[in-house]
């Protein structure tokens, strides 16, 4: 996902994304550590999602608050 399209998401949009892609990651954790999956490159990127994600919610917050 590019930065410019998390960009467009809303807060509700952001917490939901965030809250899925958390699953998506815990289930690639448990795949990874019973039979090592295809590409683990996703479990990074997966994290990276996550990451930005949350980094575009809080800097939401931040500009809200003031």
């Amino acid at each position: 996902m590019k930065n410019q399209d998390i960009k467009s998401l809303s807060i509700e949009e952001l917490q939901s994304r965030i809250s899925s892609e958390a699953a998506t990651l815990q289930k690639l954790k448990f795949a990874h550590a019973i039979t090592p999956i295809e590409n683990p490159a996703r479990i990074r990127a997966s994290r990276r999602l996550i990451a930005q994600l949350n980094t575009e919610l809080r800097a939401r917050q931040i500009a809200n608050s003031k």
